[in-house]
C-alpha cells in the first residue's frame, strides 16, 4: 500500500472549516430543538389532566343551560303575582 501524499499547494484548510461549519449548525439545530421537544413533551404530559378537568367543568356546568327555563318559570310565577297583588288592591 503507498501512503497518500498531497499533492504540493494543496491544503485541508477548506475542509476542515467547512466541517467545522458544519458541526456548529448542527449544533446550534440540536440546542434549539432540543427544548422544544421537552415543552412538547411536558405539554403532552400535562394534557390528559387538562381534558378531564375540562369534563368536570361540563359536568358543573350543564345545569346553566336549564337557566332560561327556569328564568321563564319565575317570570310567569311573577307576573302571577302582580295580578294577584293588583286584584286584592295593593
Amino acid at each position: 500500500m503507498e501512503p497518500h501524499v498531497l499533492a504540493a499547494g494543496t491544503s485541508t484548510t477548506g475542509w476542515v472549516v467547512g466541517y467545522t461549519i458544519g458541526i456548529v449548525i448542527v449544533a446550534v439545530v440540536v440546542a434549539l430543538v432540543v427544548p422544544i421537544l421537552l415543552l412538547a413533551r411536558s405539554i403532552g404530559n400535562e394534557a390528559p389532566k387538562i381534558n378531564d378537568a375540562l369534563a368536570e367543568a361540563v359536568q358543573n356546568t350543564a345545569p346553566l343551560g336549564a337557566l332560561r327555563t327556569t328564568i321563564e318559570h319565575a317570570t310567569v310565577i311573577i307576573g302571577g303575582l302582580r295580578r294577584g297583588r293588583a286584584r286584592l288592591g295593593g
